[in-house]
């Protein structure tokens, strides 16, 4: 059964954020909060915690659209093609937020994506989400957990979540109440910002 632990969005509390990586480092899902839906993320290089996900997902891992939640722009250099000018300032004026960036990557993607020729890139405006991949050391693969009522789509109270995932996941974060609408998603990899899905962040943005 999955533990169940409570940080603060304000203050994160280092050692709390210490056992999450902990989870990580040893090839565990954790479900965490974000500054829009709960995710559901493990260690970007760990490929039997992404096998796991793809299967809780079920999906083909290599038909994947994970995205991957990067601590601050310089992480992004690590996965993505050099950027434009024009693109840097719409990441520098857009992030951290709601928004996720489809962008070409690189040759140094891991093993898992490297038939992709995009990856999706998000730095949330969320202390808790940013203090684990700072101390994690890389990037979390993320995928959102929508919820099977099609009404409501996603999952807000951290402690439902636990009681539908206690049994899939190996840690639930209660980072207090979600948010029940997804990231913007913008796809950066052709000549002009496509729209893919209007969210939480302003498009005006773009």
């Amino acid at each position: 059964m999955a533990q169940f632990i409570k940080i603060y969005t304000d203050k994160p509390n280092e050692a709390a954020i210490a056992k999450v990586v902990k989870v990580l480092k040893e090839g565990g899902l954790v479900i965490y909060p974000t500054d829009t839906v709960y995710g559901l993320g493990c260690d970007i290089t760990n490929t039997k915690a992404l096998e796991r996900i793809a299967k809780i997902k079920g999906i083909k891992l290599d038909k994947a659209n994970f995205s991957f939640i990067c601590h601050d722009l310089s992480n992004i250099s690590d996965y993505v093609k050099q950027i434009d000018t024009s693109t840097f300032k719409l990441l520098k004026r857009a992030l951290p937020g709601p928004y996720t960036f489809i962008l070409p990557g690189n040759n140094n993607l891991p093993k898992e994506f490297k038939k992709k020729t995009t990856v999706g890139i998000r730095v949330p405006d969320n202390a808790i989400a940013l203090e684990i991949v700072r101390q994690l050391g890389n990037p979390i693969v993320s995928t959102s957990i929508h919820d099977e009522d099609d009404v409501i789509e996603y999952t807000t109270d951290p402690e439902l979540i636990f009681e539908k995932w206690q049994n899939l996941v190996d840690m639930v974060i209660d980072g207090g109440y979600g948010d029940n609408i997804g990231s913007t998603i913008v796809d950066l990899s052709g000549d002009e910002p496509v729209i893919i899905r209007a969210g939480k962040g302003s498009i005006d943005i773009i």
